[in-house]
C-alpha cells in the first residue's frame, strides 16, 4: 500500500516536474517584451480615452506613437485634441523627437435654424434620439439638412462642453470642449464640425448646411444660405468656395477680413467674439 502511495507522488511530481519545465521554455519563446517608453508615454497623455486621436483609448494611442516614433522618426499625422501641442510636445521628449506646433481646434455647429429661424411645420412624437429621428424624417421645420434638436450630441460628449439651448433648440458648445470630435460622429446630419479657434478665439464661418437652392432652403429656414455667391466676390484670400449651393469658408485660408459677414443678404455668415461693427453715420445733403 505505501509503495503504491510512494509511486503515485513520484508521478505526479515527475509530470509536474516536465510540465512546468515545459512551460517555461514555451514562456521564454513566445515572451512578448514591451517597450517601457509606451508606460511613460501613457502617462503623459490626458488618460482621457475620449477617441479623439482616431484610437480607442490612450493605451491603443502611446503605442502607436512609440511605433510610428521609431519607425518613421516622426509624429506626423498623430495629435492628442485633448492634450493639445504642450501634452504632444511632452511625449516627443520622451521619443527623442519633435512635434510640430498644432492649432487648438474646436467644435462648431453649423445650423441657425432655431424656433425664429426655422418654425416648426409637424410636430416630432418618437424616440428622442437624432440618430432614429433623422432616419425617419426631415424635421419638424422641414429641412433635410438643419438640426434635429434631440442632443445626440450632448450625450457623446464627456466633457460636457455641449449643451441644448432651450431658447433656441440648437445645441451650444462651451469653451472647455476639447475638440475630441465625439459629437463630430454622432450628429446624423453632420452639422458640426472642427475649426480652428482662431487668434483671440476669434472665427467666421457660414452657419449653414443646406445644398437646396435658395427658394426651397429660404421657405425653411429664413437664414439659410441661397448660394447667391456674394461672398466668394468679396473674398481677396480665395478662403471661400461654392459647392452644391452652398458657400463654405476654409479655416485654413480665411484671414479674419470680415467683408464677407456684411454682404450675406441672409446673414448666414457668423463672426464669434468680434467687436461690434461701428455703424456708419448717415449724412444729410
Amino acid at each position: 500500500m505505501n509503495s503504491i502511495v510512494l509511486f503515485s507522488v513520484i508521478s505526479l511530481g515527475a509530470i509536474g516536474l516536465v510540465s512546468a519545465v515545459v512551460l517555461y521554455f514555451v514562456a521564454q519563446k513566445f515572451k512578448v517584451v514591451e517597450d517601457p517608453r509606451i508606460s511613460e508615454v501613457e502617462e503623459a497623455l490626458p488618460a482621457a480615452n475620449c477617441g479623439g486621436c482616431g484610437f480607442a483609448g490612450c493605451r491603443n494611442f502611446a503605442e502607436a506613437l512609440v511605433n510610428q516614433g521609431d519607425k518613421e522618426k516622426s509624429l506626423e499625422g498623430l495629435n492628442c485634441p485633448v492634450g493639445g501641442s504642450d501634452v504632444m510636445k511632452k511625449v516627443a521628449a520622451i521619443l527623442g523627437l519633435e512635434a510640430a506646433e498644432t492649432e487648438p481646434m474646436i467644435a462648431v455647429v453649423r445650423c441657425n435654424g432655431s424656433f425664429e429661424n426655422a418654425p416648426a411645420k409637424v410636430k416630432y412624437d418618437g424616440p428622442a434620439t437624432c440618430a432614429f429621428a433623422h432616419n425617419l424624417y426631415s424635421g419638424e421645420s422641414g429641412c433635410p439638412y438643419g438640426c434635429l434638436g434631440l442632443g445626440d450630441c450632448v450625450v457623446s460628449c464627456t466633457f460636457d462642453a455641449i449643451h441644448m439651448s432651450p431658447d433656441t433648440g440648437l445645441p451650444v458648445v462651451d469653451d472647455t470642449c476639447v475638440a475630441c470630435g465625439a459629437c463630430v460622429k454622432a450628429c446624423p446630419r453632420k452639422i458640426i464640425e472642427l475649426r480652428n479657434k482662431g487668434k483671440k478665439d476669434r472665427r467666421i464661418y457660414v452657419c449653414c448646411i443646406n445644398e437646396e437652392k435658395g427658394g426651397p432652403a429660404r421657405k425653411n429656414c429664413s437664414v439659410a444660405c441661397i448660394g447667391c455667391g456674394k461672398c466668394v466676390e468679396v473674398c481677396a484670400f480665395d478662403a471661400i468656395r461654392m459647392e452644391n449651393n452652398l458657400a463654405y469658408i476654409d479655416f485654413s485660408k480665411c484671414k479674419l477680413c470680415r467683408k464677407c459677414a456684411p454682404v450675406c443678404p441672409t446673414e448666414a455668415i457668423h463672426e464669434i467674439h468680434f467687436l461690434q461693427r461701428k455703424e456708419k453715420e448717415s449724412v444729410e445733403l
